[in-house]
């Protein structure tokens, strides 16, 4: 079973107040560097995979998306959704992605925002979305960046020049990484890049983009604390077609 680090209060309470639950898919950093990435979602029936808040699972339906079943393993994650959800389209489910079970060819798009680096059996994972996509569908996800989980000690360290530095070590070695974010003990799953897009590969996907995202100039003229971004990329997005 994957952790559920978001049913721990200290955890939640933490998250609640972070800027992407307050004000949504525009408090998220990447999210024009994502939407530019989607298809047309008119007509589309989606799998929402770690939904969260349910922020993308409402845009999809204000996109023209036909139906979205949004899951997640955290039941104070699906509560709120529930609570800020009206359209009848979402259909919001408690779900364990390490043993996730999906339909054959019921979907025509995946989607999944930053909850996959929690899974341990990405492969079984990914082999269970390419089986419940119809031929042609799309797999959008994102995930922290390899070289933002892979290090012992995931902070900014300063040099004898002054030099922002990211201690990036044991990257070859993959598996769990434990951390103190928001809340002692989050365990994230390590994967090198050659593993995630050799993983999907052999699934039978094919990839479409791969984006090590960083901050673009207007971003950083209206973020400028974003500018130790340039340094390490924080989030990796991947669109991949069945």
């Amino acid at each position: 079973m994957a952790q559920n680090i978001y049913d721990r209060p200290d955890f939640f309470a933490g998250y609640s107040d972070l800027s992407r639950s307050v004000r949504g898919l525009d408090g998220a950093s990447e999210w024009p560097a994502v939407r530019a990435l989607l298809p047309d979602l008119a007509g589309k029936r989606i799998v929402d995979l770690g939904c969260g808040f349910g922020w993308f699972s409402r845009f999809a339906v204000s996109q023209g998306a036909k139906s979205v079943l949004a899951l997640d393993i955290s039941e104070n994650m699906i509560a709120r959704a529930r609570a800020d959800t009206a359209e009848a389209a979402i259909t919001y489910e408690i779900a364990d992605l390490e043993h996730l079970e999906l339909a054959g060819a019921s979907f025509d798009f995946a989607y999944s925002s930053l909850a996959l680096h929690y899974i341990e059996d990405f492969a079984g994972l990914v082999a269970t979305v390419h089986q419940a996509l119809l031929p042609g569908s799309h797999f959008l996800f994102t995930i922290e960046h390899p070289i933002f989980m892979a290090p012992t000690r995931p902070d900014w360290t300063t040099d004898a020049e002054g030099r922002r530095i990211w201690p990036l070590d044991r990257y070859s070695v993959e598996g769990a990484r434990t951390t103190d974010w928001l809340a002692s003990g989050v365990v994230k799953q390590h994967r090198k890049l050659a593993t995630t897009l050799n993983t999907l590969i052999a699934a039978g996907f094919s990839i479409r983009h791969v984006e090590e995202w960083s901050p673009n100039d207007e971003e950083l003229r209206d973020n400028p604390d974003w500018a130790r971004e340039m340094d390490r990329p924080m989030f990796l997005l991947i669109s991949t077609q069945r």
